[in-house]
């Protein structure tokens, strides 16, 4: 596993560094050399912040966490992160591949037992007409609707794109991209 460490807002010092690669790289009992994870240490006015993204086998694992002290964020992250492991092992063991991930024990909270959670299901589908809009249109009519999200077809490129509301107040935009 190899682990790409960036800062915003901040310079990453050589203890962070160490406490980052140290806590992250006990990750790699579950994964293959050639994953590679994603650490976005940054700091926003009080809140210190940790995005952990690791991509593999075309699932993603993301994690982030905020407290007042970087350390503090970094354990909670690694936390997160394990139970998100343990949940997707369940689900790609029994759906998607056999071995997805090296190693099945708990890393962290071994004092913890896994029970399987009941997995969410779909309880409602919603059917509608998807009209080819400009992303000014698109953000318009999802505020007028006060959603989070809005699927639309965008007019210039003719694919879906699902527009969404960030927590930093700006937007994204999720295009496909076929592989």
């Amino acid at each position: 596993m190899r682990i790409n460490l960036s800062g915003k807002n901040l310079e990453i010092t050589d203890s962070l560094r160490n406490q980052v690669n140290k806590k992250v790289s006990k990750l790699r009992r579950y994964f293959d050399e050639n994953v590679e994870a994603q650490v976005t240490l940054s700091v926003e006015g009080y809140r210190h912040i940790i995005e952990v993204t690791i991509p593999f086998n075309g699932v993603v694992i993301r994690a982030e966490e905020s407290t007042d002290d970087m350390y503090a964020s970094i354990d909670m992250v690694l936390d997160k992160l394990e139970r998100q492991i343990r949940k997707h092992r369940t689900r790609l063991g029994r759906r998607i591949k056999t071995g997805a991930f090296k190693n099945d024990l708990p890393l962290f909270r071994p004092d913890v037992p896994f029970e399987e959670e009941n997995e969410p299901r779909i309880v409602r589908t919603k059917r509608f007409a998807v009209k080819p809009m400009n992303l000014e249109e698109a953000t318009l009519q999802m505020e007028l609707l006060g959603h989070n999200f809005f699927v639309f077809r965008n007019a210039s490129s003719d694919e879906v794109n699902v527009l969404y509301k960030r927590k930093d107040g700006n937007y994204g935009l999720i295009e496909p991209e076929y592989l």
